[in-house]
């Protein structure tokens, strides 16, 4: 019998991860994907120059990052046009979700969110003792109006809205992002997540606003930058809200060489156009290849498209055991009726082929064994 003594709460919740990485589905199924397009990453990469300044400064990996990240910082206050010390960096947006709560979350606190979004925010809340409130998806989108009125009728500690929308692709305007916001108590907060918003239409982003006391928006190197490996995230807000995150993040949490490839990815814009339209064409190749299965597909503002299997969720995760069993590494929502689509990443040719390819096959298998 063990006496160590966790707390209630933690031997209250079970040992998980809020997702499947593909590393544990091959050495669980003792393959290896040949199409890794499930996790959203950029299969593009960073840029050359971003290789290179890693090149340069892999000897002093010994070091431990600047725990301020002025650098960084600077270059980012510099790019966005906001106050220095109206931005904090972390180790990737899901870091930051998890000080957003710590800052914010006591025990019994309700955080609202969608129902399907984007999980590691309940992770964390839900590790801080908050009940999560879910909100039914309309129309495959977020329900911004749902969402605003639930937040009032519980006195929400936090509002997660992801702009442009995971794992669905969609998005709002920001005409609507803005109106959203503005109907918002100003005694909750609203985490607004833009890790896709490079990928995203010229109407999506609102124009950044730090005035606003109880809006904070979490953006990555992740995804447009090709920096998944690194951990990078950043968050801009009031400085009176970013300022108490210094109380408890992981000062030394983003490493030397990550401050150095994010630093040199943001100065490259060039590549990131370059990604950009690479990712469109990704995007109308899987449009395609959706359409040539006879199969609908949700138009995206990100770097995936959900594919709508065009049955409920048990015919869907057939699809994409199948696809997995062929080596194609694609995921979906756990949650109906987001779980009707399969969510593919954009790729590479060779990626969309194996695909195209393997797609046909994993319907007829998930139809022969309904």
């Amino acid at each position: 019998m063990s006496t160590l003594r966790f707390s209630k709460l933690i031997d209250g919740l079970p040992a998980s991860v809020p997702f499947v990485g593909p590393e544990h589905l091959e050495r669980q199924l003792d393959i290896v994907f040949q199409a890794r397009i499930g996790a959203n990453e950029n299969v593009f990469g960073p840029s050359d120059s971003v290789l290179r300044e890693i090149d340069r400064a892999k000897e002093f990996c010994w070091q431990y990052g600047d725990p301020e990240l002025l650098e960084l910082r600077s270059e980012l206050s510099k790019f966005l046009e906001v106050g220095i010390d109206e931005i904090v960096v972390g180790e990737g947006i899901d870091a930051l979700l998890g000080y957003i709560c710590r800052l914010f979350v006591d025990p019994g606190d309700t955080v609202v969110t969608s129902d399907g979004a984007y999980p590691t925010l309940n992770f964390h809340a839900i590790g801080h003792g908050a009940r999560i409130q879910s909100i039914p998806y309309k129309n495959n989108r977020a329900d911004l109006e749902f969402l605003a009125e639930s937040a009032g009728a519980v006195d929400a500690k936090l509002i997660y809205l992801a702009n442009p929308d995971n794992p669905m692709g969609t998005s709002w305007a920001s005409k609507d992002i803005n109106q959203f916001v503005s109907s918002i108590s100003a005694r909750s907060v609203i985490l607004l997540d833009e890790a896709y918003g490079e990928f995203a239409g010229d109407d999506v982003l609102p124009v950044i606003d730090t005035s606003l006391t109880n809006l904070i928006r979490f953006r990555t190197f992740s995804k447009a930058y090709g920096l998944a490996g690194l951990r990078v995230g950043y968050a801009i807000g009031h400085r009176d809200l970013i300022r108490q995150f210094e109380k408890i993040r992981n000062h030394f949490g983003v490493g030397k060489l990550s401050q150095v490839a994010a630093v040199a990815a943001l100065k490259d814009q060039r590549h990131i156009n370059n990604v950009l339209d690479l990712v469109a064409k990704s995007k109308e190749r899987i449009y395609r290849i959706a359409v040539d299965n006879g199969l609908a597909f949700i138009q995206s503002e990100t770097n995936f498209v959900s594919i709508d299997c065009g049955h409920g969720g048990d015919y869907a995760r057939r699809v994409l055991e199948s696809l997995i069993r062929m080596g194609v590494f694609v995921r979906m929502s756990a949650v109906a009726p987001l779980d009707r689509c399969i969510r593919v990443t954009c790729g590479t040719d060779s990626d969309l082929d194996l695909l195209a390819q393997s797609l046909p096959t994993a319907l007829d298998e998930a139809r022969r064994n309904a």
